[in-house]
């Protein structure tokens, strides 16, 4: 055998011999090797779905208008002599406003002071003559001609008198109505008019009060909602204790709320075509003049009360591509995300229209652990004290719930052969 073959063939036998050996050793390692064990079910907490009666308050947008906005005009045509009060400020009922020029005035009432003196002088005289001719007219020494002439006389001098009175009266109407007061108690506006301006009686509008305690508060209900209140009564027994009866809450643009209730005393009776909405009048105190015209507030409707109603925590409603999701956990403790409709908020919980039935339990917290149609380990939710509940009360804690349990539900390290 010549070196170069005796070389090969020792290569070759070290190629078969660690060949062999690797085979050896990874059967061993098969043999001695542990499956890593299932990854532990998943602790959810979750609350029950329990139909409840709760208060049916919904909100709407409304606008806070004066309660009795009043035009100022003057009564006569004439001069604007001076403005007399402060524009934007509150006035009192009879505070002076405005002065007319009086003398035109004066004069005229003057005048029919005179005129009144002027008649009474002639109704004394016709008095005196029939009272000398109807003695004369028995000693047929006057003709029954003079003495009908001095009765007419007597019942034209009455009659003037009468005239000359109502004269003074319109006189004295217009002399003192060169003074403008005002007629009610509120915030006035700034003066369309200043010194020197001609005024006409009744025409020039010349500022405008308003009464601002009590506030009016107009609120728009649009039709469809109306029409859902009409469902709700017969599917839900809505309580409604009528519209004389229901109250409002007046909630600022801040979120705060004012600390007078309004009630309702009118609505329309119909709706308005333009808008499709019935609008409804609350009267609210406003003794402070927090409320101001034209002040936009949210009103929460409060007396209705609502049966049967399916409430869940906030924290256990997601948004889903499709609208809002809970999670729920059927009979088998497997998970399933449900599609939900819900209302509106009471307190810390939905309101749920549709979607989940009473008794049916959704999770709460843990949510990133589930996945539908898998398995997990349902707990009764805690609440902020820590005793379990179960009653679907929500807490203060997150809406993933990530922070209670990721302690919990971590998974062991695997066991891999090193």
């Amino acid at each position: 055998m010549s070196i170069s073959d005796h070389y090969l063939f020792r290569c070759v036998a070290v190629v078969i011999v660690s060949a062999a050996i690797a085979g050896a050793l990874g059967c061993k390692d098969d043999v001695g090797s542990t499956p890593s064990p299932p990854p532990p079910i998943p602790q959810v907490e979750v609350v029950s779905v329990m139909a409840r009666t709760v208060p049916d308050e919904p909100e709407f947008i409304g606008q806070a208008e004066a309660s009795r906005p009043v035009e100022i005009r003057s009564q006569v045509t004439g001069i604007l002599k001076a403005v007399l009060f402060l524009e934007g400020r509150e006035i009192k009922k009879g505070e002076k406003l405005y002065q007319i020029d009086p003398v035109p005035f004066e004069g005229a009432y003057q005048s029919a002071k005179a005129r009144i003196a002027e008649a009474e002088a002639r109704l004394v005289q016709a008095r005196q003559d029939l009272a000398r001719v109807k003695p004369l007219l028995e000693a047929q020494a006057v003709s029954q001609k003079d003495v009908d002439d001095a009765i007419a006389e007597d019942l034209t001098a009455k009659a003037a008198l009468q005239r000359a009175k109502a004269d003074l009266i319109k006189a004295k109407f217009d002399f003192d109505n060169t003074v403008i007061t005002a007629p009610i108690k509120g915030l006035i506006e700034r003066s369309r008019y200043y010194e020197g301006r001609l005024v006409s009686a009744q025409t020039d509008l010349l500022t405008v009060i308003n009464r601002i305690d009590p506030m009016y508060v107009m609120v728009s209900v649009p039709e469809s909602f109306l029409l859902k209140r009409r469902q709700d009564a017969i599917a839900v027994s809505l309580q409604h204790p009528g519209l004389a009866q229901l109250q409002g809450t007046i909630i600022f643009a801040d979120g705060s709320t004012y600390n007078h209730e309004g009630f309702l005393d009118f609505t329309d009776v119909g709706l308005r075509t333009e808008t499709g909405t019935r609008r409804a009048r609350f009267v609210v105190a406003n003794p402070d003049g927090v409320l101001l015209p034209g002040q936009f507030v949210r009103v929460r409707f409060k007396g209705t009360m609502k049966d049967h109603a399916l409430l869940v925590p906030q924290r256990a409603v997601h948004q889903g591509p499709q609208g809002q999701i809970v999670f729920v956990v059927g009979e088998d403790d497997k998970v399933e995300i449900r599609p939900i409709k819900a209302s509106r908020w009471q307190d810390k919980e939905w309101i749920i229209e549709s979607g989940v039935r009473s008794g049916e339990r959704v999770v709460v917290s843990g949510f990133h652990m589930v996945a539908p149609g898998a398995p997990v380990k349902p707990i009764p939710a805690a609440d902020p004290a820590g005793e379990p509940t179960g009653n679907g009360e929500p807490d203060n804690r997150t809406s993933d719930g990530g922070a209670d349990h990721e302690a919990e539900v971590k998974p062991e390290p695997s066991k891999d052969p090193q």
